[in-house]
């Protein structure tokens, strides 16, 4: 019998391989990409002590987007996080795909966080 595989949990399975090796620091916090077929959200976190320092989504008041599930709307994310890190005193990041490909909307908002301030 031939048995679909879940592409959500082979996805979590590379992200717990990432996890292993990438940890967030009070002064370079993890950046973390979700994405969805709706939406995409991004934190930044200090897994030393627990805490999200900062994060955006898609579905944020300030952004009015119509879909957010498309590179328009990862572009915005990625500039609204850059902005809201730099608010808080942050610059440097690690950055964790989620075990998501680096291409497409996952690419377009680690740039646009890049260009906006953001080094990692």
């Amino acid at each position: 019998m031939i048995t679909k595989t879940n592409k959500n949990a082979v996805r979590k399975k590379r992200h717990s391989h990432v996890r292993k090796t990438v940890s967030g620091t009070a002064e370079r916090p993890r950046l973390n990409v979700f994405r969805s077929n709706k939406q995409i959200n991004a934190q930044l976190i200090d897994d030393v002590a627990g805490v999200t320092v900062a994060s955006a989504s898609s579905l944020d008041k300030e952004l009015k987007l119509d879909n957010g599930g498309n590179k328009e709307a990862a572009r915005q994310v990625g500039e609204l996080l850059a902005k809201r890190a730099k608010e808080n005193g942050y610059t440097s990041v690690v950055f964790d795909r989620g075990g998501y490909l680096y291409h497409g909307r996952v690419q377009v908002l680690a740039d646009a966080a890049r260009e906006n301030g953001l080094e990692f």
